[in-house]
């Protein structure tokens, strides 16, 4: 049995997901006669968000084997572990837009939206020390400099807008294999919004592209400041205190971004997906987390 407290949620999740299913519904993998099981798509996404996020039951098995023990009784047509599994690997794209709608329809009030905060995590697979075998069409190998390892994998880019003395709200969340750099992703997705503060790291300065924003976008990209290779030693101690204070106002705005990524991986587990076998199965892992970690906006 389960709380009344609990029971509440539970009903409230799946009212959530039948109410935006008339728009998920085309987003899932249904090509045979059967599209009308009697084990809904709709109860099967509400099982995994609920089991995942109020549970903290992360794998598909443990989430069915809950399920089983504990909501029978809401879930009658519950069917086997295998007929779920292969099931819920079909509603990757359903994850990805309710993902989306839960970020646009629960947008805080105190966002600010001229500023914004950027930064990336991995998202890994397996070691860099092996050959990644998963997913092969959309992972590579890659480096994270924070953490000081290869991986294979994925990489999680987020655009975030900022609240202050506040976690950052999500605009954009963005995949992309391991190698790519976080430079590109934000030229080609992001450098052509106009009218914004960008918050980043050093990597996402440079010099050309922040003049031919601030010139056409009205935007700016503020980072800490980033050591000018040839610059005489003199003139490094000569402004050595007013790039350390700026570098630290900077650091000080856009470390919020980075207590998101922890809170995500510590709310949905979100970047170890070494037990994925397969490239429906990982976007499920992907989006169906962060879908499990944003519920919360919805109940």
């Amino acid at each position: 049995m389960i709380s009344k407290d609990k029971d509440d949620k539970l009903i409230r999740i799946y009212f959530y997901i039948c109410d935006k299913f008339e728009e998920l519904q085309f987003y899932c993998e249904r090509f045979s006669n059967n599209n009308k099981p009697e084990f809904t798509d709709q109860e099967i996404m509400t099982v995994y968000l609920y089991t995942m996020h109020h549970e903290g039951h992360m794998k598909a098995k443990h989430i069915h084997r809950f399920a089983s023990e504990y909501l029978k009784s809401w879930f009658p047509k519950l069917g086997s572990y295998q007929a779920f599994n292969n099931r819920l690997n079909k509603l990757g794209g359903a994850f990805t837009r309710l993902v989306e709608i839960l970020l646009v329809d629960f947008q805080p009030e105190d966002c600010c939206l001229d500023q914004s905060l950027l930064d990336s995590m991995p998202f890994i697979t397996c070691s860099g020390k092996r050959s990644g075998k998963i997913a092969t069409e959309i992972t590579d190998k890659g480096f994270c400099s924070t953490k000081g390892i290869y991986y294979y994998g994925l990489k999680l880019h987020l655009l975030g807008f900022r609240r202050i003395g506040k976690l950052p709200h999500p605009e954009q969340i963005l995949f992309t294999p391991a190698s790519v750099n976080d430079v590109t992703v934000f030229k080609e997705a992001w450098s052509g919004i106009e009218n914004r503060i960008f918050w980043g790291d050093k990597i996402y300065f440079i010099n050309e592209l922040n003049e031919h924003m601030l010139k056409h976008q009205n935007s700016e990209m503020l980072t800490p400041v980033k050591a000018v290779k040839g610059m005489p030693e003199v003139i490094k101690q000569r402004i050595k205190a007013a790039n350390d204070l700026f570098s630290t106002a900077v650091s000080r705005v856009r470390q919020p971004v980075e207590s998101i990524f922890n809170w995500l991986i510590e709310k949905a587990d979100i970047q170890k997906a070494s037990k994925v076998r397969s490239t429906k199965g990982l976007m499920v892992h992907a989006f169906g987390r962060l879908a499990a970690a944003f519920i919360t906006l919805a109940i």
